[in-house]
């Protein structure tokens, strides 16, 4: 339990380096390959501004696993911005994960073809237009009713061989490397995975049916139409595995490393680092590295997603469900808002080249607002918790005490 125990706190180290955009610091190594990418439709796009993530094979080193993260529909964090898959590659002795980020361009995602416009290179799945995202309907699932900024472009994969390979370079692996102009990409401004997206899979993993050895490479949750949604009726389920899958009896050996030791994949571009000050939580005489208080909202733990209440008052617990969904969703979009703002000063302190007394100063102010965001939040979920408790007078109490004979007050 104590080994258990260690191996969490390692990867609960390990999300947090990855949330922060510090891709560098970091690394995910395995020494097996991730399954192939399953076989799956992708769910309605729910509204306008929002982005298709692919789904891929995330790692767990508490049961030497992979897990599978569904594809979902994630709104921009800023106008402008696209999504850059991460990718795993072989490091020579070892297969390396690299996080996708956010930026004005599509970088290098290791050739994989993910499907939903992520052929393998580019994006072909949409385009910005001033401040509004306009969907290729050729290759995204969006309704036009409801969303009218469309085109239809029919894509060319040129591909020669079809697969569903989930890794590049090594043994099977895509052999692709990265041209000069994905090179750039990944060195202009970017922004880390947003915080649903950290939650999501978080979500993903805290799944059994999700791991690989579990559904042999055919997850239940293959796509969600939006971050977190793995009960929603549209949730879409694989429809086969890429192709057959036997997780290796012998899996365990893997742990997280720190870069100075991680193998560098032979086709790897050059990922993004974090372009915002990062606050030192560092102790000279202390060997661990213990997570300080949450400076900004991509620090906080992820949301836990509301329980549904059971009063035996169908109409009530409806009431109370519409009421939990509304804040959670607004909690959300309260903290990438902050988010935002947040990030949007750390990069006018980049282009002053501010001192370092003023960078502090930015950091506390930065602290403040996401405590006092957390404290929010949490004030809001007691009083709905609060509210819906069943009415019910104390029954430590005899029915009659306190009131005069007769039963009236």
């Amino acid at each position: 339990m104590r080994i258990r125990s260690i191996r969490s706190l390692l990867l609960a180290l390990v999300v947090m380096a990855m949330s922060a955009a510090s891709f560098a610091q970091v690394g995910i190594v395995v020494t097996f390959a991730p399954p192939p990418l399953p076989i799956y439709e992708q769910p309605l796009c729910p509204d306008e501004g929002y982005i298709w993530t692919p789904g891929y094979w995330a790692f767990d080193y508490d049961f030497d696993d992979y897990y599978w993260v569904p594809g979902t529909w994630v709104l921009a964090p800023e106008v402008g911005f696209l999504w850059t898959p991460g990718y795993w590659g072989w490091g020579g002795d070892r297969f390396v994960f690299y996080e996708g980020y956010w930026g004005p361009r599509v970088g290098f995602y290791g050739g994989i073809n993910y499907g939903f416009g992520y052929f393998g290179e580019g994006y072909e799945g949409g385009r910005w237009d001033h401040d509004r995202f306009f969907y290729n309907r050729s290759v995204n699932n969006v309704n036009v009713t409801n969303i009218h900024n469309v085109y239809n472009t029919t894509v060319i994969n040129n591909t020669t061989v079809v697969n569903r390979v989930s890794y590049n370079g090594g043994n099977g692996g895509i052999d692709r490397r990265p041209r000069p102009e994905e090179e750039a990409a990944a060195r202009e401004r970017h922004i880390a995975p947003v915080a649903v997206q950290t939650q999501h899979a978080q979500a993903a993993r805290s799944n059994p049916q999700q791991r690989a050895s579990v559904n042999m490479g055919k997850p239940a949750v293959a796509a969600t139409p939006r971050p977190g949604d793995f009960k929603d009726r549209a949730v879409v389920q694989a429809k086969a595995a890429g192709a057959p899958y036997t997780p290796p009896a012998n899996r365990g050996g893997n742990r997280p490393r720190d870069n100075g030791s991680v193998p560098r994949p032979e086709n790897a571009a050059p990922r993004p680092e974090n372009t915002a000050p990062r606050p030192e939580n560092r102790s000279e005489n202390n060997t661990a590295v213990r997570p300080g208080p949450p400076v900004h909202p991509r620090d906080l733990p992820p949301a836990t997603r509301p329980s549904f209440p059971s009063t035996g008052n169908t109409k009530q617990d409806q009431k109370y469900q519409q009421q939990q969904e509304k804040v959670f969703a607004k909690q959300e979009q309260e903290r990438q808002k902050l988010q935002q703002k947040q990030d949007q000063e750390h990069q006018r302190l980049e282009q002053r080249n501010a001192d370092e007394a003023r960078r502090q100063q930015v950091e506390q102010r930065h602290q403040q607002q996401t405590q006092q965001l957390q404290q929010k939040h949490e004030q809001q979920q007691q009083k709905l918790q609060q509210k819906q408790q069943p009415p019910n007078r104390d029954r430590s109490k005899p029915p009659n005490e306190g009131r005069p004979p007769g039963g009236k007050p």
